[in-house]
């Protein structure tokens, strides 16, 4: 480490202004003097020759004799003191030269001194910056190597992550990304008066994402040691993420459905962690969401709309065919947000759900739109979201008190060839032949199931030579689940978060029971995971995207939230299947 020098130049200056201040002092006062003996020069000058005058006139003025007598001697009295303050002008002069010849010395062997020590310091530095150039040289090597490792890095990481993306597949887990949402006005709000005196900051940020894969949560209760826990997950999102960056993540499942695969996509988290604005986008009673590319803001399901007509639109040959129902489970029952009353105008309709035969998930008389474009899909979501079931809470002003449930059925016409092995060709049909033999017989044509009515439902032919893919997108926006103590409802709110905890709670305990292979699992204990049992359980691509708050305030909910993420990333289901359940085409 170089020794520190002491800047002598800088004292030396100081010194030396000090010094020429002085000196020009003295001289102005010299130069001051020597004015006033001028000037009495001149006054002496002037007396002499008034005394020339006197002399010649002495003859005429002889009575002015003795006023000129008296004149001479206070003349000379004056000079005499004038030569006196000149003499001791000249004495102080001497010993001011003197004192100046002193101080020159003194400089002089101060400036000698100085000027050693700012050899030895320039020598000093120019060590310094020969050390500098190496340690920059060596900077130069490591920052290139360190570039190449995290260029190696980054390309073993994309690896890794492809491998656990097709672990996950192969072995059904479900994927879990979560969403850390910014700092909000309302996040500095006490609810309780109590939280006053705590001496923890409730808005002090202790969730971060500490990368693309990782949380960190810094745990520091009240009554509690501090002490930090991660979280791993498939993908985590910093609150600087923008909806741009989650749908990106989300984008290859719109394709897998158009692949053949069944997609549910559902958010989780506490009230007003933003779920609701991940899946949908800003939105209000009175501003409809809309389905422009250009509004940055929207949310998973308008843009996973744009996506799927946009994926359509480039294979036009396959004949889409897509349905929506949009159902929300209010108080532990389910309402029909399409049905339509006699006047034809939407009204939420109550309806029941079954398990089927075959072990499946199925709603009667559930109601199923036919759109054909993005905005037709919106113009029905911005209906339904109008008889949505929400009310204020103290944890947040806008609080949905239902679970909603977006479902998208894609019917497809591809190839028959195209689209499975000769081997699963002829399985499939001799399943269907087994099962359908009386229609194939009478050469009956296929037909769509009707508006309004389940696609499930739809009659099977195998007179045609065209396979028809009927796939499933559920988008469900889970309502928040609350502390009581901190939303501070009652009456009828109080009892909606009763439900809406125990269905959350019902859904946990699913995931559990998958997670540990119980022979049971409890589908029926909510309307909620019954409706949800295809994609839970099933071999769906199921995405699960947690929402939690980075706040002090909302710690415990947030611990809940992400413990629910990592068991649900436990749950190992069956792989996920393409769909081949209708099969149909034109005979020749």
């Amino acid at each position: 480490m170089p020794v520190k020098t002491f800047n002598w130049n800088f004292v030396t200056d100081q010194r030396i202004q000090q010094l020429k201040g002085q000196v020009r002092a003295k001289e102005e006062r010299i130069v001051q003097l020597e004015t006033e003996n001028a000037v009495l020069h001149l006054k002496l000058a002037e007396y002499y020759e008034i005394i020339g005058r006197s002399n010649s006139k002495a003859v005429q003025l002889c009575s002015l004799y003795n006023e000129q007598q008296d004149l001479r001697r206070n003349t000379y009295l004056n000079l005499i003191q004038i030569c006196q303050e000149v003499q001791k002008l000249k004495q102080e002069l001497k010993d001011f030269q003197s004192f100046s010849r002193l101080l020159v010395s003194n400089f002089h062997h101060q400036y000698q001194e100085c000027l050693s020590q700012i050899v030895d310091a320039v020598q000093g530095t120019q060590i310094e910056n020969e050390n500098l150039q190496s340690f920059q040289a060596r900077t130069v090597d490591l920052e290139q190597s360190l570039q190449e490792i995290n260029e190696l890095y980054q390309v073993e990481k994309r690896k890794r992550k492809e491998l656990h993306n097709n672990l996950v597949e192969l072995r059904g887990n479900i994927r879990v990304h979560c969403r850390i949402r910014p700092l909000l006005p309302f996040d500095t709000e006490s609810v309780e008066p109590a939280f006053q005196n705590r001496s923890i900051s409730l808005s002090e940020k202790v969730i971060h994402a500490m990368d693309d894969e990782t949380v960190l949560v810094r745990c520091n209760r009240p009554g509690h040691p501090l002490f930090n826990k991660t979280f791993q997950f498939e993908r985590v999102y910093s609150p600087l993420e923008s909806q741009t960056i989650v749908f990106g993540d989300v984008r290859p499942l719109i394709t897998s459905l158009l692949d053949g695969y069944n997609v549910c996509i559902m958010t989780y988290g506490q009230t007003g962690s933003g779920k609701s604005y991940t899946m949908l986008g800003p939105h209000s009673e009175s501003d409809a969401i809309s389905p422009s590319e250009a509004d940055h803001e929207m949310g998973i399901i308008p843009r996973a709309a744009g996506e799927l007509f946009r994926l359509l639109s480039k294979n036009p040959t396959v004949n889409p065919r897509v349905e929506v129902s949009i159902v929300e489970v209010y108080n532990n029952e389910l309402f029909d947000l399409l049905a339509k009353d006699s006047s034809g105008t939407i009204v939420g309709v109550k309806r029941d759900v079954i398990t089927t035969k075959e072990g499946k998930s199925n709603v009667p008389l559930l109601t199923y739109e036919l759109v054909e474009s993005p905005a037709e899909f919106m113009k029905l979501i911005n209906k339904s979201l109008q008889l949505r079931v929400r009310h204020p809470t103290l944890v947040h002003a806008d609080s949905s008190r239902s679970h909603l449930v977006v479902t998208i059925t894609l019917t497809m016409s591809v190839p028959f060839d195209s689209y499975v092995d000769q081997q699963s060709s002829q399985k499939l049909c001799k399943e269907i032949l087994c099962t359908t033999p009386q229609k194939v017989m009478k050469g009956e044509k296929p037909s769509f199931p009707p508006r309004g009515s389940s696609p499930a439902s739809a009659p099977l032919d195998l007179t045609e030579q065209q396979k028809q893919v009927q796939t499933k997108l559920q988008l469900v926006d889970l309502a928040g689940s609350e502390c009581i103590g901190m939303s501070g409802v009652t009456g009828t709110v109080l009892r909606e978060t009763s439900f809406i905890n125990r269905s959350l709670a019902a859904l946990a305990d699913v995931l559990g029971a998958l997670s540990e292979h119980r022979g049971h699992i409890p589908y029926r204990n909510s309307k909620l995971t019954h409706l949800l049992q295809d994609s839970i359980g099933g071999d769906a691509k199921l995405l699960v995207l947690l929402c939690v708050s980075p706040c002090q305030k909302y710690l415990a909910e947030t611990l809940q939230s992400l413990g629910f993420g990592s068991r649900a990333r436990q749950v190992q289901r069956v792989q996920a299947k393409r769909r081949n359940l209708l099969v149909s085409g034109k005979s020749k």
